[in-house]
């Protein structure tokens, strides 16, 4: 049998003999691989398919919505204007981008000092300062909520306002720390000490040296902060909900869809612009976000 199988029987591309035996192999590469594109495709559909039934339900008409129909008969490029008409919206957009952007400098300005001392300096308590951060981050935010609101809402009178949400950035976040000094770790202490030997501080070695060579990191904190403050809807519902110019997208989309609970293309259309900035902000900083959350489990 070991005979047969190693008789050239064709000849391939070049002219040399092909046995049975490198067919079958060729064969059973061919059917993995179309086997294993077939998986990504189905998968690639099942997420897909949901946003591509929101887009077409959003260019509908009142009637046809949430009908058999699943093509738009004519498509009602109005829906976004009628959407971006609605009293408010503007303002939900300007106090997201608000919160979203300045919360997301806040964060990485804050977060990575802190960050390059735990992963950088060697200090008494250092083992236990990054403890009390990962403890920070197993600490669910429903459990201080009520202490925070009465701080925030009842001693500094902020309620109705986003500044209790953005305020608190300011002085770092535990996940972002965290994160941020996972990627640091990854950075060989030499370029530090030859920054040292020219006459670099902390400080500038930190800009001049730690900064650039830590972009991808900080840009997967960047974005995982911007997409947290732009879908966050228990923040806003908690200190702005009874400031209609304080509300952001997030909560002004509830309310959106209550005050047209039977005009789901307008909700639709309302909820594709709510989306339309995270999935253009993803889609461009992709690569920077894979490579500074990957690097981040290169070292402990």
């Amino acid at each position: 049998m070991a005979q047969v199988l190693d008789t050239p029987v064709t000849a391939g591309p070049a002219g040399e003999p092909v046995s049975l035996a490198q067919r079958v192999a060729r064969r059973k590469a061919l059917l993995n691989w179309i086997a294993v594109h077939a998986l990504g495709v189905a998968a690639a559909l099942f997420f897909v398919l949901p946003f591509v039934f929101l887009v077409l339900t959003s260019l509908m008409s009142d009637q046809q919505a949430l009908t058999r129909d699943l093509w738009p008969h004519p498509f009602e490029w109005a829906n976004y204007k009628r959407v971006f008409d609605t009293p408010g919206f503007l303002t939900w957009w300007r106090n997201t981008l608000l919160y979203a952007g300045l919360g997301t400098v806040l964060t990485v300005v804050s977060s990575l000092p802190v960050a390059y001392a735990l992963a950088k300096f060697r200090f008494r308590g250092r083992h236990l300062s990054l403890m009390l951060v990962i403890s920070m981050m197993m600490l669910p935010p429903q459990v201080v909520v009520i202490p925070m609101y009465l701080f925030w809402a009842k001693q500094l009178d902020l309620s109705g306002t986003l500044w209790p949400l953005i305020i608190p950035m300011a002085f770092g976040d535990a996940f972002s720390i965290f994160l941020l000094r996972q990627f640091l770790l990854t950075i060989p202490d030499e370029y530090l000490d030859a920054a040292k030997v020219d006459g670099c501080g902390e400080l500038r070695a930190l800009l001049r040296v730690v900064v650039p060579m830590a972009k991808p990191g900080i840009a997967a904190v960047a974005l995982f902060q911007f997409f947290y403050a732009w879908n966050d809807y228990f923040g806003p519902q908690i200190y702005a909900s009874e400031n209609p110019g304080a509300w952001t997208l997030s909560y002004g989309l509830e309310s959106f869809k209550g005050a047209h609970h039977t005009d789901w293309n307008l909700t639709m259309a309302a909820t594709v612009l709510v989306m339309a900035p995270v999935i253009v902000v993803f889609f461009f900083a992709q690569k920077a976000f894979v490579e500074g959350v990957t690097l981040t489990g290169v070292k402990g």
